[in-house]
């Protein structure tokens, strides 16, 4: 691997979301901010948008890492679940006892009433403690449709002073989408605080892998330039997840060559290697040599017909 030749600790790109790694992008600040201000002011509904690889999940785990001590989180990784397996998730998130040995023993499944009313009451006991419970869901667009109605119902858990859990959903834009739907007009009107991730400028993406790359211990000479930067922040539309692995596959095809800087040959093998990065070079890479080539054989075809002089 590149670590020993650039001098690094650790890999830089990785696209495991890593807090280590988090860089304090104006975005990313912004909707932590808004998240920590909203859940300490008492809000009990929050949705966070973004498209694939703004860096959701790696916000999500931040938020569990800033949150005050008085706060105790419920975090559901996966939501594709039904109601009953999002109250279980939740349920041993809190410490509940969901059957008679423990939350992990089968010999004893409560049904759904029972489930709810344990809950219930283990929220009952944090709130006298003084505490707050926040559950926070990821990739919450995959929610089916009656486990958002589940959480719906979770948001009506309250004492005639607060809220009893805070709910914090964080999604693609098509949670927007289904939301948008008459028949969750309820639960979208519960929402308090909603905020929609943006991609990164190129002055962002900059900072972005020299930020990386201090924090895996780089500290050599400059290995992505100014013009390489412009073109990563192009083939990647500013999209963390993207800039990760095509920054990733330069490094290594630099490595290769036993060169000390990103040059724009590298640039342009990791974008012909990364599917999702060549959608802003289909027209340059594919559509335009694609009809000449046709146009070419279609002249051929016709001259070997008689049907036109070359």
């Amino acid at each position: 691997m590149y670590l020993y030749h650039f001098g690094m600790r650790e890999l830089p790109f990785t696209i495991t979301p890593n807090t280590s790694f988090y860089c304090g992008l104006q975005a990313h600040d912004e909707a932590l901010q808004v998240l920590v201000t909203a859940l300490k002011t008492g809000e009990g509904f929050i949705k966070v948008t973004g498209e694939v690889g703004t860096g959701k999940t790696l916000l999500c785990r931040k938020l569990l890492n800033e949150l005050p001590d008085h706060f105790i989180t419920a975090y559901v990784p996966n939501s594709f679940l039904n109601p009953y397996e999002l109250r279980r998730a939740v349920a041993s998130e809190l410490g509940v006892l969901t059957a008679k040995g423990g939350a992990n023993d089968p010999a004893v499944t409560p049904d759904h009433f029972e489930l709810a009313e344990r809950i219930q009451q283990r929220l009952l006991d944090i709130h006298r403690n003084g505490q707050t419970v926040v559950v926070i869901i990821d990739e919450a667009q995959a929610l089916p449709q009656e486990s958002l109605e589940a959480v719906r119902l979770f948001s009506n858990l309250e004492t005639e002073q607060r809220k009893l859990v805070h709910l914090v959903l964080f999604g693609q834009p098509e949670l927007d989408e289904r939301l948008a739907k008459p028949e969750l007009r309820q639960l979208r009107q519960r929402i308090g605080f909603s905020y929609q991730l943006r991609s990164m400028t190129r002055t962002e993406v900059g900072q972005y892998i020299h930020h990386r790359l201090q924090v895996a211990g780089y500290q050599g000479a400059e290995l992505f330039p100014p013009a390489i930067i412009k073109q990563l922040h192009k083939a990647s539309r500013g999209v963390p997840r993207l800039v990760n692995i095509l920054c990733h596959k330069c490094l290594l095809l630099t490595f290769g060559r036993d060169a000390p800087q990103v040059s724009r040959w590298a640039v342009k093998q990791a974008i012909a290697d990364t599917a999702d990065a060549q959608a802003n070079h289909f027209i340059v890479r594919w559509f335009l040599p694609g009809a000449v080539a046709t146009v070419a054989m279609l002249a051929t075809a016709m001259w070997m017909a008689g049907g036109v002089s070359l």
